[in-house]
Protein backbone atom coordinates (compact mmCIF):
# COMPACT_ATOMS: atom_id res chain seq x y z
CA UNK A 1 0.00 0.00 0.00
CA UNK A 2 1.02 3.17 -0.92
CA UNK A 3 1.93 6.16 2.10
CA UNK A 4 -0.93 8.20 2.71
CA UNK A 5 1.48 11.46 1.77
CA UNK A 6 1.96 9.24 -1.78
CA UNK A 7 -1.68 8.74 -2.00
CA UNK A 8 -2.39 12.31 -1.45
CA UNK A 9 0.05 13.70 -4.10
CA UNK A 10 -0.91 11.34 -6.47
CA UNK A 11 -4.58 12.20 -6.11
CA UNK A 12 -3.98 15.87 -6.70
CA UNK A 13 -2.20 14.59 -10.33
CA UNK A 14 -4.63 12.91 -11.45
CA UNK A 15 -7.03 15.09 -10.60
CA UNK A 16 -5.93 18.05 -12.63
CA UNK A 17 -3.99 16.00 -15.49
CA UNK A 18 -3.88 18.78 -17.34
CA UNK A 19 -2.26 21.51 -14.85
CA UNK A 20 -0.14 18.97 -13.77
CA UNK A 21 1.96 17.42 -17.04
CA UNK A 22 5.33 18.24 -16.51
CA UNK A 23 5.41 20.00 -19.26
CA UNK A 24 7.53 23.16 -18.85
CA UNK A 25 6.21 26.59 -20.79
CA UNK A 26 7.70 27.80 -23.78
CA UNK A 27 7.33 32.06 -24.93
CA UNK A 28 8.03 30.88 -28.44
CA UNK A 29 9.89 29.19 -31.02
CA UNK A 30 13.82 29.11 -30.74
CA UNK A 31 15.43 30.96 -33.87
CA UNK A 32 18.46 32.42 -32.90
CA UNK A 33 21.71 29.69 -33.09
CA UNK A 34 23.62 29.02 -29.71
CA UNK A 35 26.86 30.63 -29.26
CA UNK A 36 27.54 27.75 -27.05
CA UNK A 37 30.61 25.36 -28.30
CA UNK A 38 32.29 22.53 -27.70
CA UNK A 39 28.86 20.68 -26.39
CA UNK A 40 26.66 18.13 -26.79
CA UNK A 41 23.26 20.21 -27.41
CA UNK A 42 20.16 18.49 -25.75
CA UNK A 43 17.75 17.18 -27.81
CA UNK A 44 14.04 18.45 -28.57
CA UNK A 45 12.22 14.85 -27.26
CA UNK A 46 14.87 14.49 -24.40
CA UNK A 47 13.38 13.07 -20.91
CA UNK A 48 14.19 12.41 -17.59
CA UNK A 49 12.21 9.97 -15.88
CA UNK A 50 11.04 11.01 -12.35
CA UNK A 51 11.98 8.41 -9.96
CA UNK A 52 12.55 9.44 -6.63
CA UNK A 53 9.50 7.82 -5.38
CA UNK A 54 9.02 4.39 -6.89
CA UNK A 55 5.17 3.85 -5.78
CA UNK A 56 4.50 7.16 -7.45
CA UNK A 57 6.17 6.60 -10.37
CA UNK A 58 4.64 3.08 -10.36
CA UNK A 59 1.10 4.11 -9.94
CA UNK A 60 1.14 7.45 -12.37
CA UNK A 61 2.03 5.51 -15.22
CA UNK A 62 -0.74 2.91 -14.93
CA UNK A 63 -3.58 5.35 -14.27
CA UNK A 64 -2.12 7.98 -16.89
CA UNK A 65 -1.51 5.74 -19.55
CA UNK A 66 1.82 6.78 -19.99
CA UNK A 67 5.32 7.05 -18.10
CA UNK A 68 5.78 10.72 -16.20
CA UNK A 69 8.85 12.73 -17.51
CA UNK A 70 10.31 15.81 -17.51
CA UNK A 71 12.37 17.76 -20.01
CA UNK A 72 15.88 17.49 -19.79
CA UNK A 73 18.14 20.20 -18.92
CA UNK A 74 21.30 21.63 -20.94
CA UNK A 75 21.91 23.78 -23.63
CA UNK A 76 19.90 23.40 -26.91
CA UNK A 77 21.22 24.44 -30.68
CA UNK A 78 18.75 27.32 -31.15
CA UNK A 79 18.01 29.72 -28.52
CA UNK A 80 15.10 32.46 -28.00
CA UNK A 81 16.75 35.22 -26.20
CA UNK A 82 19.33 36.73 -28.24
CA UNK A 83 22.29 37.13 -25.88
CA UNK A 84 23.07 40.47 -26.96
CA UNK A 85 19.93 41.95 -25.95
CA UNK A 86 19.33 39.98 -22.99
CA UNK A 87 19.12 42.12 -19.61
CA UNK A 88 19.39 39.71 -16.73
CA UNK A 89 18.24 39.49 -12.93
CA UNK A 90 19.25 37.61 -10.36
CA UNK A 91 16.84 37.38 -6.88
CA UNK A 92 17.84 35.49 -3.21
CA UNK A 93 14.45 34.96 -1.89
CA UNK A 94 13.90 33.32 1.93
CA UNK A 95 16.01 32.71 4.48
CA UNK A 96 19.48 32.08 4.14
CA UNK A 97 20.76 28.75 3.22
CA UNK A 98 24.57 26.52 2.23
CA UNK A 99 25.32 27.48 -1.65
CA UNK A 100 23.39 30.40 -2.32
CA UNK A 101 26.42 32.43 -3.37
CA UNK A 102 27.61 29.24 -5.64
CA UNK A 103 24.25 29.80 -7.29
CA UNK A 104 24.83 33.38 -8.04
CA UNK A 105 28.57 32.19 -8.96
CA UNK A 106 27.31 30.05 -11.31
CA UNK A 107 24.63 32.06 -13.19
CA UNK A 108 26.89 34.70 -14.16
CA UNK A 109 30.06 32.38 -15.22
CA UNK A 110 27.21 30.29 -17.42
CA UNK A 111 25.67 33.45 -19.04
CA UNK A 112 28.85 35.50 -19.72
CA UNK A 113 31.24 32.76 -20.71
CA UNK A 114 28.80 30.66 -22.25
CA UNK A 115 26.66 33.20 -24.11
CA UNK A 116 28.63 36.68 -23.81
CA UNK A 117 25.22 38.17 -21.89
CA UNK A 118 27.24 41.44 -20.44
CA UNK A 119 23.90 42.76 -18.66
CA UNK A 120 23.79 41.36 -15.17
CA UNK A 121 21.92 42.22 -12.30
CA UNK A 122 22.02 41.48 -9.09
CA UNK A 123 18.53 42.30 -7.24
CA UNK A 124 18.90 43.71 -3.62
CA UNK A 125 16.81 42.12 -0.17
CA UNK A 126 14.86 39.34 -2.66
CA UNK A 127 11.54 40.22 -3.84
CA UNK A 128 11.64 43.64 -2.00
CA UNK A 129 14.39 44.83 -4.39
CA UNK A 130 12.06 44.12 -7.13
CA UNK A 131 9.67 47.06 -5.61
CA UNK A 132 10.24 50.69 -6.17
CA UNK A 133 8.48 51.49 -3.07
CA UNK A 134 12.07 50.18 -1.15
CA UNK A 135 14.32 51.78 -3.30
CA UNK A 136 17.06 49.38 -3.16
CA UNK A 137 19.62 49.76 -6.07
CA UNK A 138 20.73 46.59 -8.10
CA UNK A 139 24.01 45.32 -8.25
CA UNK A 140 25.73 44.93 -11.31
CA UNK A 141 27.41 41.37 -11.62
CA UNK A 142 30.28 40.11 -13.55
CA UNK A 143 32.75 36.70 -13.00
CA UNK A 144 35.40 39.40 -11.85
CA UNK A 145 33.11 40.33 -8.84
CA UNK A 146 31.96 37.08 -8.28
CA UNK A 147 35.32 35.14 -8.67
CA UNK A 148 35.52 34.07 -4.50
CA UNK A 149 32.13 34.51 -2.83
CA UNK A 150 31.42 30.71 -2.82
CA UNK A 151 34.09 31.05 0.13
CA UNK A 152 31.57 33.42 1.79
CA UNK A 153 28.13 32.05 3.58
CA UNK A 154 24.87 33.70 2.75
CA UNK A 155 24.09 35.58 -0.31
CA UNK A 156 25.80 39.18 -1.61
CA UNK A 157 22.95 40.08 -2.94
CA UNK A 158 20.88 39.85 0.85
CA UNK A 159 17.57 38.29 1.24
CA UNK A 160 13.92 38.79 2.47
CA UNK A 161 10.89 37.23 3.28
CA UNK A 162 7.13 38.21 1.85
CA UNK A 163 5.94 38.34 -1.48
CA UNK A 164 5.80 41.57 -3.07
CA UNK A 165 2.66 43.09 -5.43
CA UNK A 166 3.10 41.07 -8.36
CA UNK A 167 2.07 43.53 -10.77
CA UNK A 168 4.69 45.64 -9.25
CA UNK A 169 7.38 43.21 -9.98
CA UNK A 170 6.22 43.13 -13.76
CA UNK A 171 6.60 46.62 -13.85
CA UNK A 172 10.01 46.67 -12.57
CA UNK A 173 11.21 43.84 -14.99
CA UNK A 174 9.81 45.76 -17.98
CA UNK A 175 11.05 49.22 -16.67
CA UNK A 176 14.77 47.91 -16.64
CA UNK A 177 14.15 45.91 -20.07
CA UNK A 178 14.43 42.17 -17.84
CA UNK A 179 14.12 39.45 -20.33
CA UNK A 180 15.22 36.79 -17.70
CA UNK A 181 14.63 36.37 -13.96
CA UNK A 182 16.48 33.99 -12.09
CA UNK A 183 14.64 33.34 -8.53
CA UNK A 184 16.52 31.35 -6.24
CA UNK A 185 14.06 30.52 -3.49
CA UNK A 186 12.60 27.89 -1.49
CA UNK A 187 8.22 26.93 -1.72
CA UNK A 188 7.17 30.23 -0.90
CA UNK A 189 9.52 31.91 -3.28
CA UNK A 190 9.51 29.94 -6.07
CA UNK A 191 5.05 30.09 -5.64
CA UNK A 192 5.95 33.83 -6.12
CA UNK A 193 7.91 33.46 -9.09
CA UNK A 194 5.35 31.41 -10.71
CA UNK A 195 3.00 34.04 -10.27
CA UNK A 196 5.10 36.48 -11.93
CA UNK A 197 6.03 33.97 -14.90
CA UNK A 198 1.89 34.03 -15.15
CA UNK A 199 1.74 37.68 -14.42
CA UNK A 200 4.10 37.80 -17.91
CA UNK A 201 1.81 35.72 -19.98
CA UNK A 202 -1.00 37.52 -18.89
CA UNK A 203 0.54 40.92 -20.11
CA UNK A 204 2.22 38.48 -23.20
CA UNK A 205 5.87 39.66 -22.04
CA UNK A 206 8.44 37.77 -23.29
CA UNK A 207 10.81 37.20 -20.19
CA UNK A 208 11.87 33.96 -19.08
CA UNK A 209 10.95 33.27 -15.17
CA UNK A 210 13.28 30.32 -13.94
CA UNK A 211 13.56 28.91 -10.50
CA UNK A 212 16.60 27.19 -8.80
CA UNK A 213 15.36 25.09 -5.53
CA UNK A 214 16.77 26.45 -2.31
CA UNK A 215 15.41 24.96 0.49
CA UNK A 216 17.69 23.32 3.58
CA UNK A 217 14.20 21.73 4.41
CA UNK A 218 14.04 19.33 1.36
CA UNK A 219 9.94 19.75 1.39
CA UNK A 220 10.01 20.24 -2.50
CA UNK A 221 8.57 17.70 -5.23
CA UNK A 222 10.12 16.26 -8.19
CA UNK A 223 13.83 18.19 -7.91
CA UNK A 224 15.56 15.46 -6.36
CA UNK A 225 17.49 17.35 -3.18
CA UNK A 226 17.78 20.68 -3.09
CA UNK A 227 20.98 22.69 -2.37
CA UNK A 228 22.51 23.34 0.61
CA UNK A 229 20.63 20.25 2.31
CA UNK A 230 23.90 17.96 2.27
CA UNK A 231 25.92 20.98 3.98
CA UNK A 232 23.17 21.28 6.50
CA UNK A 233 23.37 17.71 7.10
CA UNK A 234 27.26 17.54 7.43
CA UNK A 235 27.02 20.50 9.86
CA UNK A 236 24.38 19.53 12.01
CA UNK A 237 26.22 16.26 12.16
CA UNK A 238 29.14 18.26 14.07
CA UNK A 239 26.79 19.32 16.08
CA UNK A 240 25.86 16.54 17.48
CA UNK A 241 28.92 15.02 18.02
CA UNK A 242 29.23 18.16 20.58
CA UNK A 243 26.24 17.61 21.81
CA UNK A 244 27.05 13.71 22.58
CA UNK A 245 30.60 14.76 24.30
CA UNK A 246 28.31 17.45 26.59
CA UNK A 247 25.92 14.39 27.66
CA UNK A 248 28.52 12.04 28.54
CA UNK A 249 30.50 14.23 30.28
CA UNK A 250 27.79 14.77 33.26
CA UNK A 251 26.00 12.23 35.08
CA UNK A 252 22.35 11.57 34.00
CA UNK A 253 23.72 13.89 30.54
CA UNK A 254 20.94 14.98 28.09
CA UNK A 255 22.35 16.55 25.18
CA UNK A 256 19.32 17.96 23.17
CA UNK A 257 19.63 19.44 19.74
CA UNK A 258 17.15 21.41 17.71
CA UNK A 259 17.26 21.29 13.78
CA UNK A 260 15.79 23.04 11.08
CA UNK A 261 12.40 21.43 9.78
CA UNK A 262 9.07 23.51 10.02
CA UNK A 263 6.85 20.86 8.26
CA UNK A 264 9.90 18.57 7.32
CA UNK A 265 11.71 16.44 8.96
CA UNK A 266 14.68 15.72 6.31
CA UNK A 267 17.55 17.11 8.31
CA UNK A 268 16.99 15.75 11.76
CA UNK A 269 16.35 12.88 10.02
CA UNK A 270 19.61 12.57 7.86
CA UNK A 271 21.83 13.74 10.42
CA UNK A 272 20.67 10.96 12.88
CA UNK A 273 22.07 8.33 10.89
CA UNK A 274 24.75 10.23 9.93
CA UNK A 275 25.92 10.57 13.16
CA UNK A 276 24.02 7.64 15.33
CA UNK A 277 24.75 8.55 18.55
CA UNK A 278 21.36 10.36 18.37
CA UNK A 279 19.46 8.11 20.52
CA UNK A 280 15.98 9.96 20.15
CA UNK A 281 14.64 11.64 16.70
CA UNK A 282 11.88 13.84 16.99
CA UNK A 283 10.38 15.10 13.10
CA UNK A 284 7.05 17.03 12.85
CA UNK A 285 5.36 14.11 10.32
CA UNK A 286 5.31 11.86 14.21
CA UNK A 287 2.81 13.19 16.88
CA UNK A 288 5.09 13.52 19.80
CA UNK A 289 3.38 12.46 23.02
CA UNK A 290 5.07 14.16 25.50
CA UNK A 291 3.24 12.49 29.24
CA UNK A 292 2.15 9.04 30.52
CA UNK A 293 3.31 5.54 30.79
CA UNK A 294 3.85 5.18 27.03
CA UNK A 295 5.06 9.18 26.07
CA UNK A 296 8.39 10.58 25.44
CA UNK A 297 9.33 11.54 28.56
CA UNK A 298 8.80 7.96 30.45
CA UNK A 299 10.84 6.29 27.34
CA UNK A 300 13.77 8.48 27.84
CA UNK A 301 13.55 7.41 31.87
CA UNK A 302 13.34 4.38 30.59
CA UNK A 303 17.11 4.41 28.84
CA UNK A 304 18.52 5.66 31.86
CA UNK A 305 16.78 2.59 34.07
CA UNK A 306 18.65 0.17 31.34
CA UNK A 307 21.94 1.56 32.38
CA UNK A 308 22.78 4.20 30.14
CA UNK A 309 24.61 6.88 31.68
CA UNK A 310 23.65 9.59 28.73
CA UNK A 311 21.16 10.56 26.06
CA UNK A 312 21.24 12.40 22.63
CA UNK A 313 18.12 13.76 21.59
CA UNK A 314 17.66 15.46 18.45
CA UNK A 315 14.41 17.12 17.40
CA UNK A 316 12.92 19.16 14.41
CA UNK A 317 12.12 22.63 14.99
CA UNK A 318 8.12 21.79 13.82
CA UNK A 319 7.65 18.42 15.94
CA UNK A 320 5.55 18.40 18.94
CA UNK A 321 2.98 21.90 18.25
CA UNK A 322 0.31 19.59 19.09
CA UNK A 323 1.55 20.35 22.48
CA UNK A 324 1.34 23.93 21.86
CA UNK A 325 -2.22 23.80 21.54
CA UNK A 326 -4.16 26.50 22.05
CA UNK A 327 -1.63 29.30 21.68
CA UNK A 328 -1.93 32.16 19.33
CA UNK A 329 -0.51 31.66 15.54
CA UNK A 330 1.46 33.79 14.47
CA UNK A 331 3.05 34.13 10.83
CA UNK A 332 6.49 35.50 9.31
CA UNK A 333 6.11 37.90 6.53
CA UNK A 334 6.40 34.76 4.02
CA UNK A 335 2.64 33.78 5.67
CA UNK A 336 4.66 30.71 7.13
CA UNK A 337 3.35 29.29 10.58
CA UNK A 338 5.85 30.12 13.30
CA UNK A 339 6.81 27.02 15.27
CA UNK A 340 6.32 27.43 18.98
CA UNK A 341 9.78 26.66 20.29
CA UNK A 342 9.83 23.09 20.93
CA UNK A 343 13.25 22.96 22.14
CA UNK A 344 12.56 25.02 25.11
CA UNK A 345 9.84 23.30 25.88
CA UNK A 346 11.47 19.93 26.33
CA UNK A 347 14.25 21.23 27.98
CA UNK A 348 12.25 22.46 30.34
CA UNK A 349 9.99 19.55 30.49
CA UNK A 350 12.82 17.45 30.78
CA UNK A 351 14.68 18.98 33.47
CA UNK A 352 11.23 19.28 35.48
CA UNK A 353 10.43 15.29 34.96
CA UNK A 354 13.49 14.31 36.44
CA UNK A 355 13.49 16.66 39.22
CA UNK A 356 10.30 15.13 40.26
CA UNK A 357 11.53 11.67 39.43
CA UNK A 358 14.48 12.54 42.11
CA UNK A 359 16.87 11.44 39.27
CA UNK A 360 20.19 12.90 38.52
CA UNK A 361 20.37 14.98 35.08
CA UNK A 362 21.89 17.68 33.52
CA UNK A 363 20.47 18.71 30.03
CA UNK A 364 22.83 20.44 27.50
CA UNK A 365 20.62 22.19 24.78
CA UNK A 366 21.65 23.05 21.84
CA UNK A 367 20.37 25.69 19.07
CA UNK A 368 22.61 25.31 15.94
CA UNK A 369 20.07 26.54 13.47
CA UNK A 370 21.61 29.97 11.94
CA UNK A 371 24.82 28.43 12.39
CA UNK A 372 24.00 25.79 9.94
CA UNK A 373 22.45 28.02 7.18
CA UNK A 374 25.03 30.55 7.25
CA UNK A 375 27.87 28.35 6.29
CA UNK A 376 28.97 27.86 2.65
CA UNK A 377 28.34 25.02 0.90
CA UNK A 378 30.27 22.00 0.74
CA UNK A 379 31.53 19.20 -1.58
CA UNK A 380 29.14 17.78 -3.89
CA UNK A 381 26.56 20.42 -2.37
CA UNK A 382 28.73 23.20 -3.97
CA UNK A 383 29.24 20.99 -7.22
CA UNK A 384 25.14 20.39 -7.12
CA UNK A 385 24.66 24.42 -6.95
CA UNK A 386 27.04 25.01 -10.04
CA UNK A 387 25.31 22.30 -12.29
CA UNK A 388 21.32 23.57 -11.35
CA UNK A 389 22.49 27.13 -11.77
CA UNK A 390 23.78 25.85 -15.68
CA UNK A 391 20.53 24.26 -16.06
CA UNK A 392 18.73 27.15 -15.28
CA UNK A 393 20.53 29.31 -17.71
CA UNK A 394 20.30 27.17 -20.70
CA UNK A 395 16.89 26.86 -19.94
CA UNK A 396 16.23 30.73 -19.34
CA UNK A 397 17.82 31.63 -22.98
CA UNK A 398 16.09 28.76 -24.92
CA UNK A 399 13.37 30.60 -24.10
CA UNK A 400 11.82 28.03 -21.25
CA UNK A 401 9.56 30.17 -18.64
CA UNK A 402 7.73 29.45 -15.26
CA UNK A 403 9.94 26.46 -14.54
CA UNK A 404 12.72 25.09 -11.72
CA UNK A 405 15.86 23.16 -12.37
CA UNK A 406 15.57 19.68 -10.49
CA UNK A 407 18.57 17.19 -9.78
CA UNK A 408 17.51 13.60 -10.29
CA UNK A 409 19.88 11.29 -9.58
CA UNK A 410 23.16 11.86 -12.16
CA UNK A 411 21.19 14.34 -14.59
CA UNK A 412 19.29 17.55 -14.31
CA UNK A 413 15.52 18.10 -15.45
CA UNK A 414 13.10 21.10 -15.79
CA UNK A 415 9.86 21.08 -13.98
CA UNK A 416 6.92 23.47 -13.97
CA UNK A 417 7.12 25.61 -10.59
CA UNK A 418 3.52 24.60 -10.19
CA UNK A 419 4.52 20.69 -9.55
CA UNK A 420 7.74 21.65 -7.29
CA UNK A 421 5.92 23.08 -5.23
CA UNK A 422 2.48 21.35 -5.23
CA UNK A 423 2.52 20.53 -1.58
CA UNK A 424 5.44 20.17 1.32
CA UNK A 425 7.36 17.06 0.62
CA UNK A 426 7.74 14.98 4.01
CA UNK A 427 9.30 12.01 5.49
CA UNK A 428 6.97 8.67 4.79
CA UNK A 429 6.96 7.15 8.59
CA UNK A 430 6.62 3.37 6.78
CA UNK A 431 9.96 4.29 4.54
CA UNK A 432 13.22 3.53 4.19
CA UNK A 433 14.74 6.66 5.74
CA UNK A 434 12.36 6.89 9.16
CA UNK A 435 13.04 2.32 9.27
CA UNK A 436 17.14 3.51 9.01
CA UNK A 437 15.96 6.20 11.98
CA UNK A 438 14.95 3.50 14.00
CA UNK A 439 17.47 1.55 13.48
CA UNK A 440 20.04 4.07 14.00
CA UNK A 441 18.86 5.55 17.09
CA UNK A 442 17.17 2.39 18.89
CA UNK A 443 14.37 4.39 20.18
CA UNK A 444 11.49 2.26 19.82
CA UNK A 445 13.69 -0.23 22.31
CA UNK A 446 12.80 2.17 25.10
CA UNK A 447 8.90 2.78 24.30
CA UNK A 448 6.19 0.52 26.01
CA UNK A 449 8.54 -1.09 28.72
CA UNK A 450 9.99 -3.13 25.73
CA UNK A 451 13.32 -2.31 27.97
CA UNK A 452 12.34 -3.79 30.80
CA UNK A 453 11.30 -6.90 28.71
CA UNK A 454 14.45 -7.06 27.33
CA UNK A 455 16.68 -7.28 30.18
CA UNK A 456 14.67 -10.01 31.78
CA UNK A 457 16.17 -11.80 28.47
CA UNK A 458 19.34 -10.56 28.85
CA UNK A 459 19.19 -8.97 25.55
CA UNK A 460 21.57 -5.74 25.09
CA UNK A 461 19.86 -2.68 25.12
CA UNK A 462 20.63 -0.23 22.33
Amino acid sequence: MAPAATTQLMDIILDNPEKYTGVVDRLGECKIDSPVHHHEFVQEGDAIHSTENAQLYKELSAKLGKEPTFEKAGPTKKIFHDPKWTRVAIVTAGGLCPGLNNVIKGLVEILSYDYGVKNIYGIRYGYAGLSSKFGYEPMMLDPDNVDTIHELGGTILGSSRGQQPTDEIVDTLVRMNINVLFCIGGDGSLRCAGDIADEVKKRGLKISVVGIPKTIDNDLHFVGRSFGFETSVAVASDVIRNAHVEAKGTAGGIGLVKLMGRDSGFIAAYASIANPVVNFCLIPEMKLELEGPNGFLAALEERFKAGKTHTVVVVAEGAGQELFEGAEAERDASGNVLKKDIGELLKKRITQYFKEKGIKSSVKYFDPSYNIRSVPARGTDAIRCYMLARGAVHAAMAGRTNCVVGNLGESYCLVPIRMATIKRQTVPLKGDLWRSVMDATGQEFYYNGRARDAASKNIVAP
